[in-house]
Formats: structure tokens, C-alpha cells, sequence
């Protein structure tokens, strides 16, 4: 090897070694900034953690520790003062094998469901076609109807207890006057029922306005362009309206399928004969609290809590599974 060789090779040593040392600060730098990225992103997360903390902990409190404890106390015989005493399935067998009310409560809730939900749904959607229009006097109309929503609840059922009255009711007098039979209303087995959906339909006022705040949001140029094509009125309504509100309609119709399958008040206030109103509601707030002739059960109370939980979950479901096939959905444009 010449001299001019070993020159040359101790040059680029000393230049790798020069370029080594002017990236050593560079990397060492990169290290400390990343760590500095690090400890404020850690930091940021600490705070983050520390102001959802209290939902955190209301969650665990107010939601999680109930609902453990209500499946144990469905496995255990409790009336709510004593020990609970451990019984395993013997509640859900119970109820699904001997129980005389079970199932006469689980007929009475799903046809009260099947009357008041399409009914509430339907009316609601026709107030609001009605009232989308710009007329004279229009919102003191939509006013009108949606003040017996606001009403309170119990007052307005307390109304209607008077208004079924028999003797001295509203009802059978407007009956009378225009020459239609009358009817015992909640003390007939068979108008029981109807007769609670109707009090459903008086505060129909608040599916209306949610329905009539649908119908304004779409957009006019697709009904210009219907009317240009030679569609009518009926179907405008029906190829164009109902497809453009219809993720409205499949909420409202959910929260109705909850609030029907929870209904309470309307039933304890306004009470039918024999189990011609007692929904699963009812039933469980007897049991869980009982009578005059019966003890509270709140291990059994809560064992059929669970069930309407799950029978609410399986229609849920159903409802989600069918909800592709007449639900329109815009698609996204990426």
C-alpha cells in the first residue's frame, strides 16, 4: 500500500469521526425532545383522567355497584330487611314454571306496545304533515298540541281517572250526546286497555314536534325536482318524505318500544280490572314493595327486573336487525 493510500484512508476516518461527532449532539437533542413529548403528553393525560374522574366515579357508584349487586340479589331471596338468603335460579324458574302472573303481565305489556307504538307513531307523523305548512296562525295550532306534553303527568292521568268516570265522565257524556254507546271504560276488561293508550295519545304533541323538525329538514330541491318528474302529493309523501325521515322515524320508534315496555304511571294511576292492565312494570313494583296481603320481595322483584332487561335487549336487537331495509342511509362522499 503507498503513502498517498494510507493518507487517503486516515482522511475519511477523520471525516466519518468529525460526522459522528456533529450527529451525537443531533441525536442526543432528538432523545431529549422526544422526552420532553413524552412527559407532556403524560401529563395531559393525567389531567385528562383527572376531570372525568368524578363521572368515573359516579358511573362506579350510581350505576356499576347496582347493577353487580341486582344480579346477586336475583339469585337470593331478600325482602329487603333481613339477610338474603342464596337460592340460586330459583326466582327465574319460578317464574317461568309457576308463576300464575308472569304471563298474563307479559301479554298485557306487549299489547299495550302493539296498540300504543304504531298509534303514537302514526298520529304523530300525520299532526306533523299537517302542521308543516305556512299559514296564518300556524304556531299558535302547533302550540296547541304540544302543551299536553309539557303537562305533569301525574296531574293529567289524575284527569283522566275523572274524565273515565262512568256516571259523572267526560267521556260517556260526549258518547251520550252524539248517540254512541257508552262504556265502563277502566273497569271493563276489554276497554282497559284502549282506554290508557288514549291517555298515550294526548301527549303525543312532543313525537309531533320531533317528527315536524324531520319534515323541515329536507331539503326542497328534491321535492322540486319530484314535482318536475310527475309525481303527486301521495306519492311525494311516500317515496321521497318517508325515505328522507326515516332514521327519525326509527328513533322515535325505539324510544317508544322503551317507553311502552317500561310504562308505569299511566297503569298505577289508572288501574283495570284483574290483570287486564298489570304490565311488567306494575308487577314488579308490587312484588318489590308489596301490599296490604303480600310481603315485599325484592330478590324476586329484581330476578324479573332482569327479565324485562332482557326482553327490552331482545327487541332492541330484532329492531336494529330489520332497520337496513327501510331505513335510508346517506352515503358518505370521502
Amino acid at each position: 500500500m503507498s503513502v498517498h493510500q494510507e493518507t487517503a484512508g486516515v482522511r475519511d476516518d477523520a471525516n466519518v469521526t468529525q460526522q459522528q461527532a456533529k450527529n451525537a449532539p443531533q441525536k442526543q437533542g432528538g432523545r431529549q425532545s422526544a422526552l420532553r413529548r413524552r412527559r407532556w403528553n403524560g401529563r395531559e393525560t393525567l389531567a385528562g383522567y383527572l376531570f372525568i374522574l368524578p363521572s368515573i366515579i359516579g358511573f362506579m357508584v350510581f350505576v356499576l355497584y347496582p347493577l353487580v349487586t341486582s344480579v346477586y340479589y336475583s339469585l337470593t331471596k331478600w325482602d329487603g330487611v333481613t339477610t338474603p338468603v342464596f337460592v340460586g335460579l330459583k326466582n327465574y324458574i319460578y317464574i317461568f314454571t309457576k308463576d300464575p302472573s308472569f304471563i298474563p303481565t307479559l301479554k298485557a305489556t306487549g299489547l299495550f306496545a302493539l296498540l300504543s307504538v304504531p298509534s303514537s307513531l302514526i298520529l304523530g307523523l300525520l299532526l306533523a304533515v299537517l302542521l308543516n305548512r305556512n299559514l296564518p296562525g300556524i304556531k299558535l295550532f302547533r302550540t296547541a298540541l304540544y302543551l299536553p306534553a309539557i303537562l305533569p303527568a301525574i296531574a293529567t292521568l289524575t284527569l283522566w281517572k275523572f274524565i273515565y268516570n262512568p256516571q259523572i265522565g267526560l267521556a260517556n257524556q260526549v258518547l251520550s250526546f252524539l248517540h254512541l254507546p257508552t262504556s265502563t271504560w277502566l273497569s271493563s276488561y276489554t276497554m282497559a286497555l284502549p282506554a290508557i293508550v288514549i291517555t298515550g295519545l294526548w301527549g303525543i304533541g312532543s313525537t309531533m314536534i320531533i317528527f315536524l323538525s324531520g319534515l323541515q329538514a329536507v331539503p326542497k330541491e328534491i321535492y322540486e325536482a319530484a314535482k318536475i318528474d310527475g309525481a303527486g302529493s301521495l306519492r311525494l309523501f311516500w317515496h321521497t318524505t318517508l325515505p328522507m325521515i326515516s332514521p327519525i322515524i326509527f328513533l322515535q320508534l325505539i324510544l317508544q318500544i322503551f317507553g311502552a315496555l317500561q310504562a308505569f304511571n299511566q297503569f298505577n294511576i289508572l288501574p283495570g280490572p284483574g290483570f287486564s292492565t298489570e304490565v311488567l312494570m306494575v308487577h314488579i313494583y308490587h312484588t318489590g314493595f308489596g301490599s296490604i296481603s303480600q310481603f315485599p320481595q325484592i330478590g324476586y322483584a329484581t330476578a324479573e327486573v332482569w327479565i324485562l332487561f332482557f326482553l327490552i335487549m331482545l327487541v332492541t336487537i330484532f329492531t336494529f336487525r330489520f332497520s337496513s331495509m327501510w331505513v335510508y342511509e346517506e352515503n358518505s362522499v370521502d
